[in-house]
């Protein structure tokens, strides 16, 4: 090997931010930059061999930067070319050479520890440990020649910090794990700057980081004494706590210029005398009002000083890694806010009649919390007027925070005690602070989290006496009240549920409150407000008043003849209704009035004159959109008591469920926009869980809804419950009625034989379907797309139809109760439109079977809807024929009967389908029928058999063929009073 070749010497510079500039020479002339770094570097991976480097003009030199982070592991193992010798190192590259194996050593085993001067320029750096002998060896020889080694030595420490951050800080993760377990370490720059120089020895800094054990017998510690017989003043003293003896104090006082004086143990002395200028430094700077005088701590402190410790100062004081010693008693009165409560009067609420409505008041008289003392308004007003920040009461120093009781004291002034608190005002009151008592330990540990995250607030509560109490638990649980005696006049046998839920209704009236009945559909919310109207029937002197759907006006007059015949019912509907002092007249022989939703928006004027005994809304969720004409009409209305029957007062949004409350109890949830941020926000965006049990239990009161799962309602139901549904015919399906039947008696005067049997059948056909709907007279029944993708337009064809309008709205409510149905019909274009209109409505699959199904498409069928998971087509349509026998469908528990087909036997058969073997939830069979028209005519003959035997009618419909025309006439001819 040739020395005029490959002979080098090695120089370096370090800089003072660590990197190392380094060149070569060879035979004493410097070599090319690109040339020395790719020797050098020919082996050094984390460079990319060299090529990562920057090459960089000193002087005449080109040097190489390598940066501070690779210096001491490059150096500690250099890995030089084998065809290079190098002749030696010169300058701060021997030094590198001699220390970075030792000093990467100590790097990889975490021998280091932040830097206490760095700390205090607001920097973050590493040094290694003063301790460790080989390094205090290799600081005094190595690094310390004449060569500028001060220089040196500040480039080395820099390139050992850079190194232990590379090495062990690197990620995220890890420097968020040093700022989690030493926050103390990452002050503000200008919180670091203001330290005093002298606060801490780097020792003593350590061990108040927690990095190293502070080896001092004691803790120093600011302790603050409270007012006693022998001094009757604050004070606040340093003192010494015993390591091994906690409860051993010994207090120091400090001179300004940082010496000690007291009585200790001597072995504590040299701890003492190094660490005291550090104390006196620091309190200087945390309490400088304290620190005048030339002796900390040697005055009391006032009301206004000592308050101040314990709220700020004491939490600056513990952040900076002091001890605090305050009064015992303090942490439980810095954590107990006073409390203000209206306290109700043992007279109010005595009588049930003395409260009516939410806006009747109720005396109270205010109580005023302060730990476990109670004052009265005039011992509270004198307490203000001290302003005093600490008080003692019956033993117990009690903290008084101005903010807190001058919120009090604005409470008090919202409030006049001489108009007392409403009965609503009250009873939410109430409600809330019952959900803050019912709250899980971890419901309450989130609620606080939440306070604290909030400005500190104090909430008025409420004292109720023993009256409202009992009052406001009945309110809470139905089924505790005196159950009421069932009307003599009730043609029906109720259910215990149903005998709870009248009981529940008249009891809302005794107060004034309205009630909203939300049972499931089928669990009887008719029958339960009947049985409510023949109990209060004698009470006022004007009629119930009956809003409902157009689509079952009818039903209503049914079920009313039906259980209740000795009520007189008043139909307020049609071109014929009465009017002005008819109208008025008529009400004078009336029970209950039942009217439309639009012919209430029409007659809004007649109906608000007067003051209604009871107004009841079924299908409440008609009036969902509070802000259209038709709730606001309804709004408008007068009534001593007001009902809502719904089985969904939530269908999209909880705006519907104010919408529903704000008719029964107007004003008790707030307005509309204020529900809206209180409520309907925060739950439905957020999912607000507090603001969801706060909801529920405001409405809890006045909402009774039982369901069909409950176990007490499943054991007292049967277990298939048929219920006729009657239905009006709209106006287009009663005048295409009456044209039929008008062409059918006119031909019936020529024809004779099979072609008069022929256009019987016909006109009965067309009649059913009539029945069904206008648009199944037409040949083609397959919906148009842009129909079914229009709200607005399918809306209006649904509402062409009783039936399918009524319809519609049951299976709407029975699938967001998470049931299933069938829904039979005898009419294969009626069932396409059926399921048309439901799947589009709905917006989920809908299965339709009818003759014409393939076999496979059909079995498919049955097994999705029948699917164990429960997650398959909830409504299945079936032609009578088709489906009425030889299937297995008992995934539904309801079923439809569209349209009749007037043999009770074959609609039997169709109902088993799901009423069968291994059904296990009760059935409820729905049988549509239309008022006024021959459907009704002829279930009247099924019922009472008596025109015709059952027999014979269940045989076919030919029977119908051989009436006279005047029997014809009979059946056919709409009845005008529907």
């Amino acid at each position: 090997m040739s020395t005029s070749l490959y002979d080098m010497t090695l120089h370096a510079m370090l800089t003072d931010s660590g990197d190392a500039l380094l060149w070569g020479t060879q035979n004493g002339l410097d070599m090319p930059g690109e040339k020395f770094r790719k020797w050098l570097f020919a082996w050094h991976e984390p460079s990319c061999y060299g090529t990562t480097l920057e090459l960089r003009q000193a002087g005449g030199l080109t040097v190489t930067v390598l940066p501070a982070e690779m210096v001491l592991s490059f150096f500690a193992e250099p890995g030089f070319m084998d065809i290079v010798r190098w002749e030696g190192a010169v300058g701060a590259a021997a030094d590198l050479l001699a220390s970075a194996p030792l000093l990467s050593q100590e790097i990889k085993e975490a021998r280091y520890l932040p830097s206490y001067s760095a700390f205090l320029r607001g920097e973050l750096q590493w040094t290694w440990d003063p301790d460790s002998e080989a390094l205090a060896k290799l600081e005094e020889g190595t690094f310390n020649r004449e060569d500028e080694p001060g220089k040196r030595l500040s480039g080395l420490r820099s390139a050992f910090s850079a190194a232990v951050t590379a090495e062990h800080y690197a990620g995220e993760a890890a420097m968020a794990d040093l700022r989690r377990d030493y926050p103390a370490l990452f002050p503000s720059r200008q919180a670091a700057a203001a330290l005093p120089a002298n606060a801490f020895t780097a020792e003593e800094w350590l061990a108040a980081l927690g990095w190293r054990p502070d080896t001092a017998p004691f803790r120093p510690a600011l302790q603050l004494l409270e007012p006693d017989e022998e001094q009757p003043d604050w004070r606040l003293r340093l003192v010494l706590q015993d390591k091994n003896e906690g409860t051993a104090l010994v207090p120091v006082r400090l001179a300004a210029d940082g010496h000690a004086s007291g009585a200790w143990a001597s072995e504590w002395s040299p701890y003492i005398r190094e660490r005291a200028p550090g104390w006196a430094a620091r309190l200087s700077a945390a309490l400088p009002n304290e620190s005048s005088g030339g002796r900390l701590f040697a005055k009391p402190l006032s009301d206004e000083a000592a308050w101040r410790f314990l709220t700020v100062d004491s939490r600056s004081l513990l952040s900076d890694g002091w001890n605090v010693l305050l009064p015992g008693w303090w942490e439980a009165a810095s954590k107990r806010k006073p409390r203000l409560r209206a306290q109700i009067t043992s007279e109010a609420g005595g009588r049930g009649e003395s409260l009516f409505g939410l806006n009747s008041l109720v005396d109270f008289d205010w109580r005023i919390a302060i730990g476990d003392t109670d004052l009265n308004e005039a011992e509270f007003a004198e307490l203000l007027s001290s302003k005093q920040r600490f008080i003692r009461f019956r033993g117990e120093w009690v903290f008084l925070d101005p903010a807190l009781l001058d919120q009090i004291k604005r409470l008090m002034e919202s409030v006049n005690p001489e108009e007392g608190l409403s009965l609503q005002d009250v009873l939410q009151l109430h409600l809330l602070s019952e959900l803050e008592q019912e709250r899980s330990p971890e419901g309450k540990r989130a609620a606080e989290d939440n306070e604290e995250d909030e400005q500190e607030r104090i909430k008025l509560e409420v004292e109720l006496n023993a009256h409202l109490l009992a009052l406001l638990r009945q309110l809470g649980t139905p089924a505790e009240l005196q159950e009421l005696p069932v009307p003599e006049g009730l043609r029906a046998e109720l259910r215990g549920y149903q005998k709870e839920g009248f009981t529940w209704l008249s009891f809302l009236r005794k107060l004034g409150l309205g009630a909203c009945l939300a049972d499931d559909m089928g669990l009887g919310k008719t029958v339960q407000f009947i049985t409510y109207l023949l109990h209060h029937q004698t009470q006022s002197a004007s009629p119930a008043l009956l809003i409902c759907p157009i689509s079952v006006l009818g039903n209503w007059q049914k079920e009313l003849a039906r259980f209740a015949p000795e009520l007189k019912v008043l139909l307020h509907y049609g071109k014929g209704r009465l009017s002005g002092e008819t109208f008025h007249a008529a009400l004078k022989d009336a029970d209950i009035v039942i009217t439309s939703y639009t012919t209430a928006l029409l007659d809004q004027d007649t109906l608000q004159e007067v003051t209604w005994s009871c107004l009841c809304l079924d299908e409440a969720q008609n009036i969902k959109n509070a802000q259209n004409k038709q709730s606001a009409a309804v709004r408008s209305l007068k009534a001593r008591h007001r009902i809502a029957l719904t089985g969904t007062p939530i269908e999209n949004r909880l705006s519907e469920l104010w919408s529903i409350y704000d008719f029964l109890n107007p004003g008790y949830l707030g307005n509309a926009r204020g529900f809206q941020h209180r409520f309907a926000n925060p739950i439905e965006k957020h999912r607000d869980e507090e603001r969801t049990a706060q909801l529920q239990k405001l409405v809890k009161p006045f909402m009774l809804r039982r369901k069909k799962k409950d176990p007490a309602i499943q054991l007292d139901l049967p277990d298939k419950l048929e219920t006729k549904v009657y239905i009006n015919l709209t106006a287009e399906q009663g005048a295409l009625y009456e044209q039929t039947v008008k062409d059918l008696m006119n031909r019936m005067k020529e024809l004779e034989g099979i072609e008069r049997k022929g256009a019987i059948l016909a006109a009965l056909t067309r009649l059913k379907q009539l029945c069904n709907h206008p648009e199944t007279l037409t040949k083609d029944t397959v919906m148009p797309e842009s129909l079914l993708r229009s709200e607005e337009q399918r809306e209006a064809f649904i509402t062409r139809s009783g039936k399918l309008e009524r319809l519609a709205a049951m299976v709407g409510e029975l699938r967001d109760e998470g049931d299933s149905c069938l829904i039979f019909t005898q009419y294969v274009g009626t069932g396409r439109i059926l399921a048309d209109i439901l799947r589009s409505q709905r917006d989920e699959p809908v299965l339709y079977l009818n003759g014409s199904t393939p076999k496979a498409e059909r079995d498919k069928m049955i097994e999705t809807f029948q699917a164990a998971d429960g997650n398959g087509p909830g409504i299945f349509i079936l032609s009578l024929k088709a489906g009425g026998v030889g299937l297995n469908l008992t995934a539904a528990n309801h079923v439809f009967h569209f349209d009749r087909w007037w043999n009770p036997a074959v609609e039997n058969q169709a109902t088993d389908r799901a009423y069968r073997m291994g059904q296990k939830r009760n059935v409820q069979v729905h049988k549509f029928i239309a008022l006024g028209t021959l459907e009704e005519k002829i279930d009247e003959m099924l019922e009472s058999k008596m025109s015709l035997s059952e027999n014979v009618i269940s045989t076919s419909e030919n029977w119908i063929t051989e009436l006279s025309n005047e029997e014809l006439r009979d059946l056919f001819t709409l009845r005008q009073s529907w």
